[in-house]
């Protein structure tokens, strides 16, 4: 199994784990958390994608990575990808607004807790290579997010 260590999430350790497990992961890898505002997300967005308007994840993967097909996160195979700083493959960022996130918690009516794993793991599973772009990797990333946060015990 993968261990993914989250910088700047730890709350996000258990979700990361369980993410690793369920996608078969092996080696070490770590991921960058960072929360920021509506105006900060929004800036953000329009630099990196072009898009004027806030949002609740973005997702900013080191390696191209293609899901369902992973080798192990070692040195051997991400020689210029690893941290020298514990040794782990970097596999990116995830910002999440947490403004947004309060916002879709209440509108969907569960708690900012369940919203902002959602939120992380959906991040996550784009810097692992999942993405949402045509129906067929829409349920497939549905799918995984909604079997790994049921591994957990995070239910809407």
């Amino acid at each position: 199994m993968c261990v993914i260590k989250v910088a700047g999430g730890d709350e996000f350790t258990g979700i990361a784990n369980a993410a690793s497990e369920y996608l078969g992961l092996t080696g070490r890898a770590e991921a960058e958390t960072v929360y920021c505002g509506k105006e900060e997300i929004r800036q953000i967005n329009f630099s990196t994608r072009g898009v004027d308007k806030a949002t609740d994840v973005l997702s900013y993967p080191a390696l191209a990575l293609a899901y369902g097909s992973y080798k192990p996160f070692t040195a051997e195979n991400f020689p210029l990808d690893v941290n020298p700083d514990g040794g782990r493959v970097t596999l990116g960022s995830i910002v999440i607004c947490d403004d947004v996130a309060k916002e879709q918690a209440e509108e969907y009516g569960h708690s900012l807790s369940r919203e902002r794993g959602y939120l992380f793991l959906h991040g996550l599973l784009h810097l692992l290579g999942y993405d949402h772009v045509t129906d067929y990797d829409k349920k497939a990333m549905r799918k995984a997010e909604e079997d790994i946060l049921q591994t957990m015990g995070i239910n809407r």
